[in-house]
Protein backbone atom coordinates (compact mmCIF):
# COMPACT_ATOMS: atom_id res chain seq x y z
CA UNK A 1 0.00 0.00 0.00
CA UNK A 2 1.17 3.51 -0.83
CA UNK A 3 0.88 6.91 0.78
CA UNK A 4 0.16 9.84 -1.51
CA UNK A 5 1.44 13.24 -0.40
CA UNK A 6 0.48 16.21 -2.56
CA UNK A 7 2.62 19.31 -2.32
CA UNK A 8 5.27 16.86 -1.20
CA UNK A 9 8.24 18.95 -2.30
CA UNK A 10 6.89 21.91 -0.37
CA UNK A 11 7.33 22.97 3.23
CA UNK A 12 4.92 20.85 5.24
CA UNK A 13 4.65 18.12 2.62
CA UNK A 14 8.36 17.34 2.63
CA UNK A 15 8.40 17.24 6.43
CA UNK A 16 5.59 14.68 6.28
CA UNK A 17 7.56 12.58 3.79
CA UNK A 18 10.52 12.62 6.16
CA UNK A 19 8.32 11.71 9.13
CA UNK A 20 6.91 8.69 7.30
CA UNK A 21 10.45 7.64 6.41
CA UNK A 22 11.36 7.80 10.08
CA UNK A 23 8.50 5.38 10.72
CA UNK A 24 9.98 2.94 8.19
CA UNK A 25 7.59 3.90 5.38
CA UNK A 26 9.05 4.51 1.93
CA UNK A 27 6.15 3.43 -0.27
CA UNK A 28 5.38 7.09 -0.80
CA UNK A 29 4.26 8.70 -4.04
CA UNK A 30 5.09 12.37 -3.99
CA UNK A 31 2.98 14.74 -6.07
CA UNK A 32 4.04 18.28 -6.83
CA UNK A 33 4.66 20.88 -9.50
CA UNK A 34 8.41 21.37 -9.77
CA UNK A 35 8.23 24.52 -11.85
CA UNK A 36 10.29 25.89 -8.97
CA UNK A 37 13.00 23.28 -9.45
CA UNK A 38 14.86 24.13 -6.25
CA UNK A 39 12.08 22.47 -4.24
CA UNK A 40 13.67 19.11 -5.05
CA UNK A 41 16.20 19.87 -2.30
CA UNK A 42 13.48 19.30 0.29
CA UNK A 43 13.28 15.66 -0.80
CA UNK A 44 16.97 14.96 -1.31
CA UNK A 45 17.29 13.17 2.05
CA UNK A 46 13.95 11.34 1.72
CA UNK A 47 13.14 7.90 0.34
CA UNK A 48 10.17 7.68 -2.00
CA UNK A 49 8.65 5.25 -4.48
CA UNK A 50 7.80 7.70 -7.24
CA UNK A 51 7.30 11.34 -8.20
CA UNK A 52 4.32 12.56 -10.23
CA UNK A 53 3.55 15.99 -11.56
CA UNK A 54 0.17 17.25 -10.35
CA UNK A 55 -1.42 17.02 -13.83
CA UNK A 56 -0.17 13.48 -14.36
CA UNK A 57 -1.45 12.51 -10.92
CA UNK A 58 -4.93 13.82 -11.69
CA UNK A 59 -5.01 11.82 -14.92
CA UNK A 60 -4.00 8.63 -13.15
CA UNK A 61 -6.72 9.18 -10.55
CA UNK A 62 -9.30 9.45 -13.33
CA UNK A 63 -7.96 6.27 -14.95
CA UNK A 64 -8.28 4.31 -11.70
CA UNK A 65 -4.54 3.65 -11.63
CA UNK A 66 -4.38 3.81 -7.82
CA UNK A 67 -7.57 1.90 -7.05
CA UNK A 68 -6.98 -0.49 -4.16
CA UNK A 69 -3.35 0.61 -3.70
CA UNK A 70 -3.57 3.52 -1.24
CA UNK A 71 -3.21 3.59 2.54
CA UNK A 72 -3.94 7.33 2.85
CA UNK A 73 -3.71 10.66 1.05
CA UNK A 74 -2.08 13.63 2.80
CA UNK A 75 -3.16 16.60 0.71
CA UNK A 76 -0.84 19.58 1.27
CA UNK A 77 -0.70 20.91 -2.27
CA UNK A 78 -2.09 24.43 -2.74
CA UNK A 79 -1.25 27.95 -3.81
CA UNK A 80 -0.60 29.60 -0.44
CA UNK A 81 0.16 33.11 -1.69
CA UNK A 82 -2.31 35.34 0.15
CA UNK A 83 -1.52 38.15 -2.30
CA UNK A 84 -2.52 36.12 -5.39
CA UNK A 85 -5.09 38.14 -7.32
CA UNK A 86 -6.08 35.54 -9.93
CA UNK A 87 -9.19 34.12 -8.31
CA UNK A 88 -9.88 31.65 -11.12
CA UNK A 89 -6.43 30.12 -10.69
CA UNK A 90 -6.78 30.01 -6.91
CA UNK A 91 -10.16 28.29 -7.00
CA UNK A 92 -9.05 25.75 -9.60
CA UNK A 93 -5.76 24.97 -7.87
CA UNK A 94 -7.03 24.92 -4.28
CA UNK A 95 -10.76 24.26 -4.27
CA UNK A 96 -11.50 22.16 -7.36
CA UNK A 97 -8.38 20.02 -7.03
CA UNK A 98 -9.22 19.29 -3.39
CA UNK A 99 -12.79 18.37 -4.34
CA UNK A 100 -11.52 15.85 -6.88
CA UNK A 101 -9.39 14.23 -4.19
CA UNK A 102 -12.25 14.18 -1.71
CA UNK A 103 -14.54 12.43 -4.19
CA UNK A 104 -11.89 9.88 -5.07
CA UNK A 105 -10.97 9.10 -1.45
CA UNK A 106 -14.59 8.69 -0.42
CA UNK A 107 -15.37 6.43 -3.37
CA UNK A 108 -12.30 4.28 -2.73
CA UNK A 109 -12.54 4.45 1.09
CA UNK A 110 -9.09 6.00 1.47
CA UNK A 111 -8.38 8.29 4.47
CA UNK A 112 -7.85 11.93 3.47
CA UNK A 113 -5.89 14.36 5.63
CA UNK A 114 -5.83 17.83 4.11
CA UNK A 115 -4.42 21.27 4.82
CA UNK A 116 -6.95 23.94 5.64
CA UNK A 117 -5.90 27.33 7.03
CA UNK A 118 -6.46 29.80 9.84
CA UNK A 119 -7.05 32.35 7.10
CA UNK A 120 -10.70 31.20 7.02
CA UNK A 121 -11.25 33.26 10.20
CA UNK A 122 -10.26 36.54 8.59
CA UNK A 123 -10.19 39.49 10.97
CA UNK A 124 -12.29 37.75 13.61
CA UNK A 125 -11.23 37.50 17.23
CA UNK A 126 -12.61 34.00 17.92
CA UNK A 127 -10.73 31.13 16.30
CA UNK A 128 -13.03 28.18 16.90
CA UNK A 129 -14.16 25.67 14.30
CA UNK A 130 -17.64 27.13 13.75
CA UNK A 131 -19.27 28.74 10.73
CA UNK A 132 -20.20 31.85 12.72
CA UNK A 133 -16.52 32.70 13.22
CA UNK A 134 -15.43 32.36 9.59
CA UNK A 135 -15.07 35.33 7.19
CA UNK A 136 -11.93 35.12 5.00
CA UNK A 137 -10.23 38.33 3.88
CA UNK A 138 -8.72 37.11 0.58
CA UNK A 139 -9.37 34.57 -2.15
CA UNK A 140 -6.80 32.15 -0.70
CA UNK A 141 -8.74 32.04 2.56
CA UNK A 142 -11.98 31.73 0.62
CA UNK A 143 -10.69 28.72 -1.34
CA UNK A 144 -9.89 26.94 1.94
CA UNK A 145 -13.16 28.03 3.55
CA UNK A 146 -15.27 26.78 0.67
CA UNK A 147 -13.69 23.34 0.69
CA UNK A 148 -14.22 23.07 4.45
CA UNK A 149 -17.87 23.89 3.83
CA UNK A 150 -18.19 21.05 1.31
CA UNK A 151 -16.62 18.64 3.79
CA UNK A 152 -19.12 19.71 6.47
CA UNK A 153 -22.08 19.26 4.15
CA UNK A 154 -20.97 15.73 3.43
CA UNK A 155 -20.36 14.52 7.01
CA UNK A 156 -23.47 12.35 6.99
CA UNK A 157 -22.28 10.55 3.85
CA UNK A 158 -18.70 10.02 4.96
CA UNK A 159 -17.56 6.43 4.72
CA UNK A 160 -13.92 6.91 5.73
CA UNK A 161 -11.69 9.32 7.64
CA UNK A 162 -11.54 12.97 6.58
CA UNK A 163 -9.31 15.31 8.60
CA UNK A 164 -9.00 19.02 7.86
CA UNK A 165 -6.21 20.82 9.73
CA UNK A 166 -6.39 24.59 9.95
CA UNK A 167 -2.74 25.54 10.06
CA UNK A 168 -1.89 28.74 11.88
CA UNK A 169 1.54 30.41 11.40
CA UNK A 170 3.85 27.48 10.69
CA UNK A 171 7.62 27.90 10.73
CA UNK A 172 10.52 25.46 10.51
CA UNK A 173 12.91 23.52 8.35
CA UNK A 174 12.41 22.94 4.61
CA UNK A 175 10.77 26.28 3.87
CA UNK A 176 13.64 28.12 2.15
CA UNK A 177 12.06 27.71 -1.31
CA UNK A 178 9.03 29.79 -0.30
CA UNK A 179 10.81 33.10 -0.78
CA UNK A 180 8.74 36.02 0.53
CA UNK A 181 6.07 33.56 1.74
CA UNK A 182 8.51 31.87 4.13
CA UNK A 183 7.97 32.38 7.86
CA UNK A 184 8.98 35.54 9.70
CA UNK A 185 11.52 33.49 11.68
CA UNK A 186 13.27 32.49 8.45
CA UNK A 187 13.41 36.07 7.19
CA UNK A 188 14.63 37.45 10.53
CA UNK A 189 17.40 34.84 10.62
CA UNK A 190 18.65 35.91 7.20
CA UNK A 191 18.28 39.63 7.92
CA UNK A 192 20.31 39.47 11.11
CA UNK A 193 23.05 37.42 9.52
CA UNK A 194 23.29 39.79 6.56
CA UNK A 195 22.74 43.19 8.20
CA UNK A 196 23.16 42.78 11.95
CA UNK A 197 19.56 43.78 12.68
CA UNK A 198 16.01 42.65 11.89
CA UNK A 199 12.96 44.45 10.50
CA UNK A 200 9.34 44.22 11.60
CA UNK A 201 6.20 46.12 10.61
CA UNK A 202 5.17 49.18 12.53
CA UNK A 203 1.99 48.90 14.55
CA UNK A 204 -1.44 48.62 12.95
CA UNK A 205 -5.02 47.86 14.00
CA UNK A 206 -4.32 49.33 17.44
CA UNK A 207 -1.17 47.29 18.06
CA UNK A 208 2.19 48.86 18.90
CA UNK A 209 5.26 48.33 16.71
CA UNK A 210 5.92 44.61 16.31
CA UNK A 211 3.19 43.74 18.79
CA UNK A 212 0.73 42.18 16.34
CA UNK A 213 -0.06 38.73 17.68
CA UNK A 214 -0.05 35.41 15.85
CA UNK A 215 -0.26 31.78 16.85
CA UNK A 216 3.18 30.61 15.70
CA UNK A 217 3.52 26.82 15.50
CA UNK A 218 6.60 24.74 14.71
CA UNK A 219 6.41 22.37 11.76
CA UNK A 220 7.62 19.71 14.22
CA UNK A 221 4.26 19.95 16.00
CA UNK A 222 2.33 20.07 12.72
CA UNK A 223 3.91 16.78 11.70
CA UNK A 224 3.14 15.16 15.05
CA UNK A 225 -0.56 16.04 14.76
CA UNK A 226 -0.75 14.63 11.22
CA UNK A 227 0.86 11.40 12.41
CA UNK A 228 -1.58 11.25 15.34
CA UNK A 229 -4.56 11.23 13.00
CA UNK A 230 -2.96 8.68 10.69
CA UNK A 231 -2.74 6.45 13.76
CA UNK A 232 -6.42 7.08 14.59
CA UNK A 233 -8.32 6.40 11.34
CA UNK A 234 -11.60 6.23 13.24
CA UNK A 235 -11.51 10.01 13.83
CA UNK A 236 -12.77 12.67 11.43
CA UNK A 237 -13.23 16.41 11.72
CA UNK A 238 -11.90 19.88 11.02
CA UNK A 239 -9.40 20.98 13.66
CA UNK A 240 -7.36 24.07 14.41
CA UNK A 241 -3.65 23.38 14.42
CA UNK A 242 -2.00 26.08 16.49
CA UNK A 243 -0.46 26.21 19.93
CA UNK A 244 -3.41 28.01 21.50
CA UNK A 245 -1.12 30.85 22.59
CA UNK A 246 -0.72 34.06 20.59
CA UNK A 247 2.73 35.63 20.68
CA UNK A 248 4.06 38.82 19.15
CA UNK A 249 6.38 39.32 16.21
CA UNK A 250 8.67 40.98 18.72
CA UNK A 251 8.81 37.66 20.59
CA UNK A 252 9.93 35.92 17.39
CA UNK A 253 12.56 38.59 16.80
CA UNK A 254 13.94 38.32 20.35
CA UNK A 255 14.14 34.52 20.13
CA UNK A 256 15.87 34.70 16.75
CA UNK A 257 18.39 37.37 17.68
CA UNK A 258 19.25 35.86 21.06
CA UNK A 259 19.82 32.42 19.56
CA UNK A 260 22.16 33.92 16.98
CA UNK A 261 23.92 35.96 19.69
CA UNK A 262 24.35 32.84 21.78
CA UNK A 263 25.95 31.05 18.83
CA UNK A 264 28.43 33.93 18.65
CA UNK A 265 29.17 33.76 22.38
CA UNK A 266 27.20 36.93 23.14
CA UNK A 267 24.79 37.43 26.02
CA UNK A 268 21.01 37.54 25.66
CA UNK A 269 19.24 40.90 25.44
CA UNK A 270 15.75 42.03 26.35
CA UNK A 271 13.37 43.48 23.77
CA UNK A 272 13.96 46.97 25.12
CA UNK A 273 17.73 46.56 24.84
CA UNK A 274 17.40 45.32 21.26
CA UNK A 275 15.19 48.28 20.36
CA UNK A 276 17.60 50.72 22.01
CA UNK A 277 20.55 49.22 20.14
CA UNK A 278 18.60 49.25 16.86
CA UNK A 279 18.86 45.47 16.54
CA UNK A 280 15.10 45.52 15.88
CA UNK A 281 13.89 48.22 13.49
CA UNK A 282 10.35 48.96 12.36
CA UNK A 283 9.26 49.65 8.79
CA UNK A 284 6.00 51.16 7.50
CA UNK A 285 3.05 48.80 7.24
CA UNK A 286 2.51 47.93 3.51
CA UNK A 287 -0.46 49.63 1.88
CA UNK A 288 -1.33 46.49 -0.10
CA UNK A 289 -1.85 44.51 3.12
CA UNK A 290 -4.25 46.92 4.75
CA UNK A 291 -7.65 45.28 5.15
CA UNK A 292 -6.21 41.87 4.22
CA UNK A 293 -4.01 41.26 7.25
CA UNK A 294 -4.65 39.25 10.39
CA UNK A 295 -3.17 41.27 13.24
CA UNK A 296 -4.28 38.68 15.78
CA UNK A 297 -4.69 34.90 15.64
CA UNK A 298 -4.93 32.39 18.46
CA UNK A 299 -6.15 28.87 17.88
CA UNK A 300 -8.85 27.45 20.08
CA UNK A 301 -7.30 24.01 20.54
CA UNK A 302 -10.27 22.57 22.43
CA UNK A 303 -11.52 20.35 19.61
CA UNK A 304 -8.04 18.97 18.92
CA UNK A 305 -7.49 18.16 22.59
CA UNK A 306 -10.95 16.58 22.83
CA UNK A 307 -9.98 14.34 19.89
CA UNK A 308 -7.19 12.91 22.03
CA UNK A 309 -4.11 14.86 21.04
CA UNK A 310 -2.37 15.57 24.34
CA UNK A 311 1.24 16.40 23.43
CA UNK A 312 2.52 19.86 24.47
CA UNK A 313 3.34 22.41 21.77
CA UNK A 314 6.62 24.27 21.40
CA UNK A 315 6.40 27.95 22.31
CA UNK A 316 8.19 30.59 20.26
CA UNK A 317 11.13 30.76 22.67
CA UNK A 318 11.91 27.04 22.31
CA UNK A 319 10.64 26.37 18.81
CA UNK A 320 12.32 29.34 17.11
CA UNK A 321 15.58 28.62 18.94
CA UNK A 322 15.52 25.04 17.65
CA UNK A 323 14.80 26.27 14.14
CA UNK A 324 17.54 28.91 14.17
CA UNK A 325 20.07 26.33 15.37
CA UNK A 326 18.94 24.04 12.53
CA UNK A 327 19.46 26.87 10.02
CA UNK A 328 22.91 27.54 11.46
CA UNK A 329 23.91 23.89 11.18
CA UNK A 330 22.60 23.75 7.61
CA UNK A 331 24.51 26.83 6.51
CA UNK A 332 27.93 25.78 7.79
Amino acid sequence: MYYIITGAAGFIGSNLVKALNERGENNIIVVDNLKNADKFRNLADCDIADYLDKEEFSSKLDEGFFDGLLAAVLHQGACSDTMESDGRYMMKNNYRYSLELLNYCQNEEVPLLYASSASVYGAGKVFREGREFEAPLNVYGYSKFLFDQVVRRRWSRDTVQIIGLRYFNVYGQREAHKGRMASVAYHLFNQYRAEGYVKLFEGCDGYADGEQLRDFISVEDVVKVNMHFLDHPDQSGIFNLGTGKAQSFNDVAVATVNTLRSAQGESALTLEEMQRQQLIRYIPFPEQLKGKYQSYTQADAGALRAAGYSEPFLGVEQGVARYVNYLLSSST
